[in-house]
Parts: C-alpha cells; structure tokens; sequence
C-alpha cells in the first residue's frame, strides 16, 4: 500500500501540470471507474490500494500523449514512462496475491478518459522565432547577397 505513495504523487504532480481542464475530471473518473470495475468483475479476495489509480493516471498520460501530439503532452509522456514503464506489463496477472484487476480497470479507465477528453486542454502555443516564419509570397524575401536568386526553385510550367 505504502509503494503506491510516490508513484501517486509523482504522477499526480504530472496531470496536475499537464491537463488543466480535465485533470479533476480525469482524477475522479478514474478513481470511479477503476474502482467500479472492480468492483463488478474482480475476483472474490481483498482489493485495497491505490493501484488502479496509480496506473490510471499512468495510462491517461500514456494516451494522452500519443493522441495530443504536442511538446507538453510527450514530454510528459517520456518521463511517465521512463519513471514507470513497467505499469505496461502489470495490467496482466502475475503473482496471485496482486490484485491485478485494479491495475487493468485503471488502465482501461485513464486510456478511455484520455481519448474521451484529448480535446479538452488548450495546446500550448507554439513559438516561432523569425526564421521560422513563413513568408506569405516569395517577392517579400530580399535575394542573397552571395548567390543571388539560385536558391529559389524554378517556377512550374
């Protein structure tokens, strides 16, 4: 019980950061869900813990960066899974006395909640420094004062 003190933290930290519209949303729906499941499909035997919210919130971060696409969301998505990459492989039963189902409901409840709310956080705004701009016509940039205009591209024919 005590081992899921950090991870909770640490990812928690991370959802927190990461997804401010949707965190408290995703946090309780996980928590609900996760438990839920367990509740209605878990073996007869003792489920105390924070497991399933632990890889809840692991699996939310997992989703949420492969679907979002943006520098935040990957980011936090390595880091997730370097620190924790192992929660990949716990959703599946191990040892008997681990309750596995607390696991797995808690991944399937942070994946679904990240597809369903991939939407609902702002991206960030993407800086672009000044040669990056894209011109709106080629006659606005000056010629090369060293080869000229040979680096433009023939116009089609």
């Amino acid at each position: 019980m005590i081992g899921n003190t950090l991870p909770l933290l640490l990812l928690g930290t991370m959802l927190l950061y990461g997804y401010p519209k949707s965190r408290f949303w995703a946090l309780a729906g996980i928590w609900l869900l996760s438990g839920a499941g367990v509740w209605l499909f878990a073996r007869s035997s003792y489920h105390f813990g924070a497991s399933g919210l632990t890889h809840g919130i692991f699996f939310y971060l997992f989703v949420s960066g492969i679907l979002r696409r943006d520098r935040r969301s990957a980011a936090l998505l390595m880091i997730a899974f370097y620190m924790y990459g192992g929660m990949l492989l716990t959703i599946l039963p191990r040892d008997p006395g681990v309750s596995f189902e607390s696991h797995f409901f808690g991944a399937m409840a942070g994946a679904m909640l990240a597809y369903a709310f991939r939407n609902w956080d702002p991206k960030p705004v993407r800086k672009q420094y000044s040669w990056q701009r894209n011109t709106e016509s080629d006659e606005n940039i000056d010629e090369d004062p060293v080869i000229g205009d040979q680096w433009r591209a023939p116009p089609p024919d």
